[in-house]
C-alpha cells in the first residue's frame, strides 16, 4: 500500500477525505460522549481512507461501519473511539505500558490506539487480512506495534500480563485465556453475546476477582476460533 496514492490525496486526504471532513466527525464523536481529547486527536490525525476500499473513501468519515472484505467490517468511529477511551481512562491516570488487541482487522483501531500505549501487541485470525493491516501500519511509520496471525481466543501467552485488553469482535462469553493474561488492575474492553443481543463490557482485574461494567449495545463480527 503506498499512503501517498494520488487518488485518495494520500494521508492529508482531499475533498470528502480532506481536514475539514475530519473535524466534521470529531466534532459528531465529541457531542456523543468522547470527552478523552487525545482520542479525539487521533481520530482526527489518523487518514482513515487509507483502510478501507478505494470506492469506499468518500465515506471514510461517515460515523458508519464499512465492509473491508472476507467478511470483516471496520468499525465505526464512535465505537473505536468509545473503545480506546474505555480502555485508557478508568479513574487512573498512569499511561498503559502493554496492551493486547485481538482482532486487527484492517489496522484502523490500532492506528489509533498505539501512540496513546507503550507497546501494543496485535492479534488477526485471517491472513491476509493481516499482512495487509502490518504493511499499512508500517507504511504509516507505526513502530511500536508487534502482529501476529493466531487464534484470539487464546491471547498471546507469551507476552502476558497486559496492562489492557481491546477486543474488536465478540465471542459468545468472555474467553478465560484473556482474563488469565490481564495485569493485576488492568482492563478488557470488549463486545460479549450473540448477535442482536450484544454488550460492550469493560472488565477490570482486582485484587479479589474481576469487576464488570455494561457500557452499551453494539454489533460487531463474531469472534471465530482457530485461525484463517
Amino acid at each position: 500500500m503506498n499512503v501517498d496514492e494520488p487518488g485518495r490525496g494520500g494521508a492529508q486526504g482531499i475533498g470528502m477525505t480532506s481536514a475539514r471532513t475530519r473535524e466534521r466527525l470529531v466534532q459528531r464523536l465529541a457531542a456523543s460522549g468522547i470527552g478523552n481529547e487525545a482520542v479525539l486527536e487521533r481520530i482526527r490525525s489518523v487518514p482513515r481512507h487509507l483502510f478501507i476500499d478505494e470506492a469506499l473513501a468518500s465515506r471514510a468519515y461517515e460515523d458508519s461501519a464499512l465492509p473491508i472484505g472476507q467478511g470483516q467490517t471496520i468499525s465505526q468511529p464512535y465505537i473505536v473511539a468509545l473503545m480506546t477511551q474505555a480502555l485508557l481512562v478508568n479513574g487512573v491516570t498512569r499511561r498503559l505500558g502493554k496492551v493486547l488487541e485481538v482482532g486487527t482487522g484492517c489496522g484502523y483501531q490500532t492506528a489509533v490506539l498505539a501512540p496513546l500505549v507503550g507497546q501494543l501487541y496485535t492479534i488477526e485470525r485471517i491472513a491476509g487480512l493481516q499482512r495487509a493491516a502490518r504493511q499499512r501500519l508500517q507504511a504509516l511509520g507505526f513502530g511500536n506495534i508487534r502482529f501476529r496471525h493466531g487464534d484470539g481466543f487464546e491471547g498471546w501467552p507469551g507476552r502476558a500480563p497486559f496492562d489492557g485488553i481491546l477486543v474488536a469482535a465478540a465471542p459468545a462469553e468472555v474467553p478465560s485465556a484473556l482474563l488469565d493474561q490481564l495485569a493485576p488492575e488492568g482492563r478488557l474492553v470488549m463486545p460479549v453475546g450473540p448477535a442482536g443481543g450484544q454488550e460492550l463490557l469493560r472488565i477490570t482485574r482486582t485484587a479479589t476477582g474481576f469487576d464488570r461494567e455494561r457500557l452499551c449495545s453494539v454489533t460487531f463480527v463474531p469472534l471465530v476460533e482457530g485461525k484463517g
